[in-house]
C-alpha cells in the first residue's frame, strides 16, 4: 500500500516533468507510448527561477495542450518546487522520463531514487525511439539561434 493519496477519482496518475524549452518530437514521442499504462498523464513544465527560458512559460504551455489536445488523458500544467511534492498533491504515483543514452539513465535514476525515498513516487522509464535519440531541447534551441530548419525535430505546433 502506498504513502500517497489516492486522487480523487482513482485513476491511475503519472507526471511527465520536463521544461519542454522547446517540446520535442521525443518528448511527444515518450507521452504517446506512456500513454496506454496510465489513466491520466499530467505533462508538468517546472519553473526554475534562476533560470533562463528561450520561450516564455505560456507558449509553452501552449504547444502541449495544441500537441495533445486529442489526448483526453494528457493534461499540462506548471510548476514550481520538487516534482516529488507535486506528485503528491496530484495523487500521482508515478514518473514517466524519457532516457536518450546512457548518459541520461545515470542521471535520471539517481533523481528517480530521490522521489522514491522522498514520497514512494515509482519512476517509469521509456527508451527514446532511435529516431528521436539524437533530439534535445538544447540541440533545438540552438538549431533556432542559428536560424535552422528544426521542422524534423519538433510537432507541428511547435513549428516556426
Amino acid at each position: 500500500m502506498s504513502s500517497l493519496p489516492s486522487n480523487a477519482a482513482g485513476l491511475r496518475t503519472a507526471v511527465f516533468p520536463g521544461s519542454f524549452d522547446p517540446m520535442t518530437t521525443g518528448h511527444e514521442s515518450i507521452v504517446r507510448r506512456a500513454l496506454p499504462l496510465f489513466d491520466r498523464l499530467v505533462v508538468a513544465i517546472g519553473v526554475n527561477q534562476t533560470k533562463r527560458y528561450m520561450f516564455p512559460l505560456e507558449q509553452r504551455l501552449a504547444w502541449l495542450k495544441e500537441t495533445f489536445a486529442d489526448e483526453p488523458k494528457v493534461e499540462a500544467l506548471s510548476f514550481e518546487g520538487l516534482t516529488a511534492d507535486l506528485c503528491g498533491r496530484l495523487g500521482a504515483r508515478y514518473i514517466v522520463r524519457g532516457l536518450r543514452n546512457s548518459t541520461d539513465h545515470g542521471a535520471e535514476r539517481s533523481i528517480a531514487l530521490m522521489n522514491h525515498a522522498l514520497r514512494g513516487v515509482e519512476t517509469i522509464f521509456l527508451p527514446a525511439l532511435p529516431e528521436h535519440a539524437h533530439i534535445s531541447s538544447t540541440i533545438v534551441r540552438e538549431l533556432l539561434a542559428n536560424k535552422a530548419d528544426v521542422s524534423a525535430f519538433v510537432p507541428a505546433a511547435v513549428r516556426p
